[in-house]
């Protein structure tokens, strides 16, 4: 079995969820082109997330991030404030959708769905640039 990695970095993006589908491709061109194996992704931070959802309809993100807000947000038990009242919801929100993702790989591409897109869930008011790591298993 081959491994190939890289960590590529996402540019700064508001609070919300984001597709990055394209961005993971991007990063697949510098990789040795397989024809089967597994992708894996890793965010490595706690207060943002990934996950595979419809990629055709933006208001779908925009009701994923109304209905996290909903769930989380502005709880008056929280005692982890000291880095902003957004902090703790981010650290939940990053918790219950996860910090990696596992996708086949067949002919060379991502075998996701028809309707399937990655997300970046950015969970902060203002979260920074978010690394991934990008692992090929072939």
């Amino acid at each position: 079995m081959a491994i190939h990695q890289e960590t590529i970095t996402l540019s700064p993006k508001s609070k919300g969820f984001h597709l990055i589908t394209s961005e993971i491709e991007k990063s697949l061109l510098s990789m040795p082109s397989i024809e089967a194996g597994l992708l894996h992704l890793f965010i490595k931070h706690t207060s943002a997330s990934l996950s595979i959802n419809e990629n055709a309809d933006p208001s779908v993100r925009e009701d994923m991030e109304n209905f996290f807000t909903d769930i989380v947000d502005k709880k008056p038990y929280y005692i982890h404030t000291y880095e902003g009242s957004d902090d703790m919801p981010a650290h939940i929100k990053a918790s219950i959708l996860g910090s990696s993702l596992s996708i086949p790989i067949t002919n060379g591409r991502m075998n996701l769905g028809t309707w399937q897109g990655i997300y970046l869930g950015e969970h902060r008011d203002y979260g920074g640039s978010r690394r991934i790591v990008v692992t090929l298993y072939s």
